[in-house]
């Protein structure tokens, strides 16, 4: 038993590492794909075509429609990983660079973890606040280095963009357990979707057409992955793993985004970067092995029961 719970755990943080090495491609991506198309259709686009993809997905598969309870969770995964995150961001990389937003996004792990608690009933153990604080430390102390300490707006607009994305990562890993991994984000989707489609028409252009093939597969890839798949791989990182253990690897993140920024834009990498690098890898290591006690809140399925009525539960 014992055994069986630890493989579904490191499975978690395997499918955890999947979905955070998609997701640090997204902001490379989308600084790409905002020159020629524009922050609306790039934010708000991709999720239309993600949403006409999820949909032959769940007629094919004959998914039933989820419950009115799980429909009010749909709505907080929409508002921040379909809506929030994406347009938020789109607008923030038409003028910081990729390093700057990857900085800044290294928040979230903390973030989201502090919505675990509130959404998940998740109660990390010191040891583990102690290596958020590590790894959270080392990213700002990397910012001020390299003078990312000026707030712009749309530096606001970035920590915008991870608090309503850690509310909603949260929420969609409480989801996942009972709903399904791919499921979460795909009926946010279909949820979504349809409130964007006018604003997208309205901001296409003819000259969109004409742009370089580079930013066709930077706008295909945040559809198809940074909005779908990489959320499967990670919805289900978070619900066999735990929200807040799973949530760490997230440290790992903003470095693999000014790796990929290096690659497809030609950032440079500074010794200074790859040191606090391996800090926050460590910090990732200690606090992925720390206990999370999770604190089941009193109902009335908790409280004694005749055995006639425990017969009738069972039988639901």
């Amino acid at each position: 038993m014992i055994e069986s719970k630890e493989k579904k755990e490191r499975l978690g943080l395997i499918l955890g590492f999947i979905g955070v090495v998609c997701f640090s491609l997204t902001l490379p991506s989308t600084r790409i794909a905002v020159e020629y198309f524009g922050p609306t259709v790039v934010g708000l686009g991709r999720t239309v075509i993600a949403s006409i993809l999820v949909t032959i997905v769940l007629f094919i598969r004959k998914e039933k429609l989820p419950s009115a309870k799980q429909f009010k969770g749909l709505i907080i995964v929409a508002l921040g990983a379909v809506l929030g995150f994406p347009l938020l961001t789109s607008w923030a990389m038409e003028s910081l660079p990729v390093s700057h937003g990857a900085v800044e996004i290294a928040l979230l792990p903390l973030a989201t973890a502090g919505f675990a608690i509130i959404r998940a009933g998740e109660i990390p153990s010191f040891k583990f606040w102690i290596a958020s604080i590590v790894g959270s430390m080392a990213v700002i102390i990397y910012a001020i280095h390299l003078g990312f300490g000026h707030l712009q707006f749309a530096d606001m607009a970035l920590l915008a963009a991870v608090i309503i994305l850690a509310l909603s990562y949260a929420e969609g890993g409480r989801l996942a357990q009972d709903l399904g991994s791919w499921q979460v984000i795909a009926w946010a989707l279909v949820i979504a979707a349809p409130f964007f489609i006018i604003p997208v028409l309205l901001n296409l252009s003819s000259e969109m057409l004409h742009v370089p093939l580079k930013a066709w597969m930077s706008f295909i890839y945040l559809a198809v992955v940074s909005q779908f798949l990489a959320y499967v791989a990670w919805y289900s990182g978070l619900a066999m793993g735990g929200i807040s253990k799973v949530s760490q690897i997230q440290y790992l993140q903003p470095f693999l985004m000014i790796l990929f920024a290096a690659l497809l834009l030609n950032e440079s990498i500074t010794l200074f970067t790859m040191v606090t690098a391996i800090i926050v890898v460590f910090s990732v290591i200690l606090g992925k092995n720390t206990a999370v006690r999770k604190v089941q809140p009193m109902s009335r399925d908790s409280l004694p029961q005749s055995s006639e009525s425990h017969k009738l539960k069972s039988i639901d």
